[in-house]
Parts: C-alpha cells; structure tokens; sequence
C-alpha cells in the first residue's frame, strides 16, 4: 500500500496467449503516467524478482489462470494483486480495465479493500528424494490419467486414517478454489476469506464418499495404492508431476498469503450470480 502523498509502484503481469491483453497493458500504463510508478512490465519482459519486493500491487491482465501463475509467483512477498479481466470467466480477475481507471485511486489506497487469502503448500515424495514442492492457490488435484482406470488412494488428515478413495482422483481445495474444479466436481462453495480445506472426491466408486471441509491447520497424506502410467498431481491446473505408488503427497497450508484487492462494486455473491448464475429465480413461464 502506497503512503499518503506517495504515487503508488506497481508491477504489471499479462498472458501474452490472449488477445487484447497488449492494447490493455499500453491504455493502462498511459493511464498510470503520472499517477503511478510502474516499476516492471513482466508482459515486456524486463520483470527482475528484487523489484518485485518494491511493489505496493501487482496489475494482473488475463484470465483467473494468469492471476493464480502470479500470485504463485508473489506468494513469498506479500504483494496484493489487482486483477483485470481480458479473458472469459475472470472470477478472480474482478475489475474491468475501465472500472480499474474509474476506482484507481480507490484502490490503491484503500486498505479494506485488501483481502487475505490462504493458499496451499504440495509436496511430492518418492524413493528417497523431494519430488515436487510448490504452492497452490486454488486445489491440489490428483487425477487418475491415462489408462483412465480408478485409482485407490489412502488418504490421511493429522496422521488419522481418512478414507480410501477408489475414484477418478480427488481435489484438495482452499476457499478461494472453491468455486473452480471443486465446484464442478459437486463440493461445498466457501467464503473465499476462510481458513479451511475442502477434500473433494472426483467420481468416487461409492455413494458415501461425499466432499469434506476440514481445518486448515490440518496436514493431509495420501499415499497411493493403485495408479496408472498417467496419474499425476495437478497444481491449479498449472504445474504437473507424475505420480507412482511408492510417492507420498503431502498436503498442508502455506506460510503465505494470496492477498487480493476486491472489487467494491462487487461482492463475492453479486460474481457468482453474475458469472455462474447462482440462486438465479426459476425461469417461470409467464401466462
């Protein structure tokens, strides 16, 4: 957060895969001149990560899965990322590039408008050495892969033997991912601030395995039982690792925070009507 009186400095993120993300960053850089000091243009590729650490926000342009490879990126110095949506659903991405312009002072002073959220931390071990660490922001998924047969896997909370899941993979889910993957696959949607972890099962071979929301202190195990040649863990549908029955996940919550600037012409309720159409009244048909 800048100070009073202080321009604030800001770090730009863009998906260079979209379209219209480079006419955005250029309308809005011209837009900050004078008002802010961009410090990198990680778009341009002049981003240097000890410049990051300098800055009050990080302007994200994309979609939901531009803002979740930044936030991963930004977990470690607590920098709030505001998002502009140049892609489809943008559910994390709550500003238009025209609403950003409109509230941009708004925004960048006004603390409130900051939320915390928590993130997760997967790590992969097998036969000895450190397989994969890194953060998710939405879900851990484990899916079954190619030969697409179930896979069995043991699952842990606090060392205490949860359940053994004979399914198409399951999902591990923070509050902010809660409306991604989980939501698809039928688990519970979570106030995005919350600290807890939904454990969702995808296709479980019973109808008594229903989704779970646990404390997000907890530390999750699972050690597979049976996979195929294409298993793998899935970090927000971003980073992959393939997985064998000798690896061990382990689950937990990050030290870090994924600290996101709201919209104050939106609340989380008025997205998900909005874009995904909850709680929308019964199409009636009139007499």
């Amino acid at each position: 957060m800048a100070k009073a009186g202080q321009k604030p400095k800001l770090i730009i993120f863009g998906d260079a895969r979209r379209d219209f993300v480079a006419e955005a960053i250029d309308d809005f850089t011209k837009f900050a001149t004078g008002r802010a000091q961009i410090l990198a243009n990680c778009f341009r590729g002049d981003c240097i990560d000890d410049v990051a650490k300098e800055a009050d926000f990080a302007v994200v342009f994309g979609g939901d899965g531009t803002i979740l490879s930044a936030a991963r990126d930004l977990s470690e110095i607590n920098v709030p990322v505001i998002g502009v949506n140049v892609g489809r659903l943008g559910f994390l991405a709550e500003f238009s590039l025209d609403q950003l312009k409109q509230l941009f002072d708004r925004v960048t002073t006004e603390k409130g408008l900051i939320e915390k959220r928590m993130m997760l931390k997967c790590t992969v071990n097998g036969q000895g050495k450190e397989k994969l660490v890194s953060t998710a922001i939405n879900d851990v998924v484990i899916n079954a892969g190619p030969r697409f047969n179930m896979v069995d896997l043991k699952i842990t909370v606090r060392g205490q033997s949860l359940a053994d899941c004979i399914s198409d993979g399951i999902i591990i889910s923070t509050p902010t991912g809660s409306t991604a993957y989980n939501l698809s696959a039928g688990g519970p949607i979570l106030s995005a601030n919350l600290s807890a972890i939904v454990i969702t099962p995808i296709c479980p071979h019973t109808l008594s395995f229903r989704p779970i929301v646990i404390n997000a202190d907890s530390k999750i195990e699972i050690h597979p039982q049976r996979t195929n040649e294409g298993t793998a863990v899935i970090l927000d549908g971003q980073i992959f690792s393939e997985l064998k029955c000798e690896d061990i996940i382990t689950v937990e919550k990050h030290k870090g925070s994924f600290l996101v600037v709201n919209n104050p012409l939106l609340t989380q309720w008025d997205t998900l009507a909005g874009k995904m159409s909850w709680a929308q009244k019964p199409q009636y048909k009139r007499k």
